[in-house]
């Protein structure tokens, strides 16, 4: 049996009770961490915390080499932990792939995603998002200005009054990515949101943005202004998102200025 278990957003309280009972009845447990992570934990405080031992691996060992925790579910209960919800990344999608084609028993335990997180946080209505998108770092494409996935991305929604998840590049290995959030040489590796907001500004200066930092810790922040205004700000720890809002309805309109400090007047309000 492989069991997918999402952690959720924070630290190593996140996890749903299934979850947590899973994973603490598992005979083996691997995590990935390159897709996202848990920025209020480390993979040590996990395990004390679950009593287990926790064999990470990185995106080679997941995608090019995941022979090892194929062969172990075969005989074993096989837990495979990622931040957030399970299944968000195709790379667990292909992994639970090959489990099936080798006949293993698969079994999904959802966790809290930044999704719908930043969808309660901002009053924005899940329904009414787009498709999302992610902001490389510019060393990570080669290009000049805004990747076309992005801009691409970001005009359709518009076009269509959906909003936009613009989620922002995390550049980190494995033993960076087990840190704690003061560690700079971690830090240094996550997109922040005003890296992000200056560089959509630079195709969408007076665009309103919102943005989301610490989703699902005690502390999350929820701010809105244009990418100029959020350019020169600063949001405190990761993990960040930005959200541009398509066209509002009155409520969202509300929510927008009540528990982001939105300009109503410069909201697309139908």
């Amino acid at each position: 049996m492989l069991t997918f278990i999402g952690l959720g957003l924070y630290d190593e309280r996140s996890i749903t009770v299934e979850g947590r009972d899973a994973l603490r009845d598992a005979d083996r447990v691997f995590a990935e961490f390159y897709t996202s992570t848990l920025l209020g934990t480390t993979v040590e405080e996990l395990e004390d915390h679950h009593d287990v031992s926790i064999e990470v691996r990185d995106r080679a060992g997941v995608e090019q080499r995941p022979d090892d925790i194929i062969e172990a579910a075969e005989t074993e209960s096989v837990a495979f932990l990622t931040a957030g919800d399970t299944m968000i990344s195709t790379t667990h999608v292909d992994l639970r792939l090959r489990a099936h084609d080798r006949g293993i028993e698969t079994r999904i335990i959802h966790g809290v995603t930044a999704q719908t997180a930043t969808s309660a946080l901002t009053g924005l209505q899940n329904y009414r998002f787009g498709t999302a998108t992610t902001l490389p770092f510019p060393y990570a494409h080669g290009a000049d200005g805004l990747p076309a996935s992005v801009t691409n991305t970001i005009d359709a929604n518009r076009e269509a009054g959906s909003h936009t998840v613009v989620y922002l590049d995390i550049k980190v290995d494995n033993e960076a990515a087990t840190q704690r959030v003061e560690d700079d040489e971690a830090v240094a590796e996550y997109m922040t949101a005003d890296v992000g907001a200056e560089l959509l500004a630079e195709e969408y200066p007076d665009l309103v943005g919102v943005v989301v930092a610490r989703a699902g810790s005690p502390d999350p922040l929820v701010e809105a202004g244009t990418m100029t205004e959020l350019a020169e700000r600063e949001f405190g720890d990761p993990l960040h998102l930005l959200v541009i809002p398509g066209d509002c309805h009155l409520l969202e309109a509300d929510a927008l200025v009540e528990l982001a400090g939105a300009d109503r007047e410069a909201l697309d309000i139908v």
